[in-house]
């Protein structure tokens, strides 16, 4: 008996009658076998029952050196490839036990249930049809369904031809479906329906096809020289480059493939230079490897889009808002749920103190990617900010960008101190007016050039605000005029060391 985990019992679920390895007798005196040969035999037989393969593969290869025309011998290395997923190495050993052996049946059937597979559909036919020797009756009804269901492979395929010759390819990848899962490993048939499922811009499922077809059929440069072309156009260089060089080490001649793989080079080249340009904080010279990327294959809109999303991120790093937000619109008009353009051009956004704006990218993105912790910090932030906007804005009160210098709010500030300092005004109102000016102006200088301070401010926290700070505490620059007689504007702070005096 077959235990029922064992390996020719999983082989026998799919190919029946390969059960016989078990019960096949030795047949000495006909084969003419000598002991030898018959110790490989049996010794193989226990490892292919006891799943140790490559043992028995070793023992049924020592067995055919040993006796060259023993078809057992040859049957039972063909049971072990099949056992290995070795089809093709299976075949030949299977025509050497019909060769031998004209009328060994379960040979024959097991050769047609290969060819069939392989949609070799009249070799497979005539398999089944010359079963010879009194075939059982379980032998004769296999036969006989397998013949039907070569017939009906046969009508399906002349449907798909008819249908693709006609440009219905819907109709001609339907009728391929049903023969592929008879014909499964139909070389010709699975590139048919990779060209079915290109024509139908499908080109993902045709790659899935390619793929099969390139390990189904030896030396298939024309699959590979497919696949890299397919996965340009979809725009992974990487992937492309990957497969045209399995194209050039089968053939390093082929025209094709070597054109293909010089331009996916140069552009390979081109990206990953960027890319390292861009993780070295180089945004102007990552922005115009982009803009090459774009020139050098002009005809693919996907490297179009991917550059510019690219170029987007880097003036959106680069603190260049009113770039970054027009290169990310474009981006975003072709792709409207890009969520990589719509954080970028939020960040841009908040450099550009257009709040409401960078609110609704970021809640864009968070719809198409609710666990990115970026969008969620990002619109957090935005929201702080636009709250701050309606109360004090130090940046607005020294006339500065969000992304000023220190030196650039050190200027601003020294001028505006100057020009609102109270001395300068003798009216009693002016004056007042002026004096609440200056504290505003002081304490935007305060917080801005101190760079924790900022930083509070940025994440829109105002360090002086009482209503914001833990613990409260008051604003230290609500504070009488008084309090600021003898601070020096033009000095990093301390007392005045002079005095205006007007005429």
């Amino acid at each position: 008996m077959v235990a029922p985990g064992s390996v020719t019992s999983r082989l026998g679920s799919v190919f029946p009658f390969l059960l016989v390895l078990v019960d096949l007798q030795y047949e000495g005196a006909e084969c003419g076998v000598n002991a030898d040969v018959e110790k490989h035999l049996e010794l193989g037989k226990k490892l292919l029952a006891a799943g140790q393969l490559a043992d028995a593969l070793s023992q049924f290869h020592a067995a055919v050196d040993g006796d060259p025309d023993n078809y057992i011998a040859y049957y039972r290395r063909a049971t072990v490839f099949l056992a290995m997923g070795k089809s093709k190495a299976a075949l030949p050993d299977l025509t050497k036990v019909i060769q031998l052996k004209m009328d060994f049946t379960a040979a024959r059937l097991q050769r047609g249930h290969l060819l069939l597979k392989q949609g070799k559909l009249d070799e497979a036919e005539d398999d089944f049809k010359k079963l010879k020797s009194n075939p059982s009756e379980n032998e004769e009804k296999e036969a006989q369904s397998q013949l039907i269901k070569s017939d009906e492979m046969q009508r399906l395929r002349s449907q798909a031809l008819n249908a693709f010759g006609s440009g219905d390819y819907t109709a001609a990848i339907a009728f391929l479906d049903k023969i592929l899962e008879v014909c499964v490993w139909d070389a010709e048939l699975r590139e048919l329906r990779a060209e079915c499922f290109i024509k139908e811009g499908e080109p993902r499922k045709a790659i899935s096809d390619l793929k099969a077809a390139s390990k189904l059929k030896n030396d298939n440069t024309e699959a590979f020289y497919k696949i890299s072309t397919l996965y340009y156009q979809l725009g992974d260089h990487e992937l492309s480059l990957s497969e045209v060089r399995e194209c050039l080490k089968l053939d390093q001649d082929h025209k094709r493939c070597f054109a293909h793989y010089k331009q996916v080079k140069k552009l390979n080249k081109l990206i990953e230079s960027a890319e390292e340009l861009i993780r070295d904080g180089r945004y102007t010279d990552a922005t115009s490897k982009y803009e090459s990327v774009m020139k050098t294959e002009p005809s693919i809109a996907e490297y179009t889009v991917r550059s510019k999303e690219r170029i987007c991120h880097c003036f959106s790093k680069d603190e260049k808002p009113v770039e970054a937000i027009r290169v990310c619109s474009e981006v975003l008009q072709m792709e409207p749920d890009n969520v990589n353009a719509l954080k970028d051009r939020a960040e841009a956004y908040l450099i550009e103190e257009m709040y409401d704006e960078a609110i609704q990218d970021y809640e864009t993105a968070q719809e198409h990617n609710e666990n990115d912790q970026q969008i969620r910090e990002g619109l957090e932030k935005a929201q702080r900010l636009l709250k701050q906007s309606q109360k004090r804005d130090y940046y607005k009160i020294l006339g500065v960008k969000r992304n000023a210098k220190k030196q650039e709010i050190i200027k601003a500030y020294r001028k505006l101190a100057l020009q609102w300092h109270p001395d300068n005004f003798q009216n009693e109102e002016e004056k007042k007016k002026a004096e609440k000016k200056f504290i505003d102006i002081a304490a935007a200088k305060e917080v801005l050039s101190d760079p924790e301070m900022r930083k509070k401010f940025d994440d829109g926290e105002d360090p002086l605000d009482a209503e914001s700070q833990q613990g409260g505490g008051g604003n230290p620059f609500h504070r009488s005029w008084n309090s600021w007689q003898g601070f020096n504007p033009f000095s990093s702070g301390g007392p005045f060391r002079f005095k205006f005096h007007f005429n």
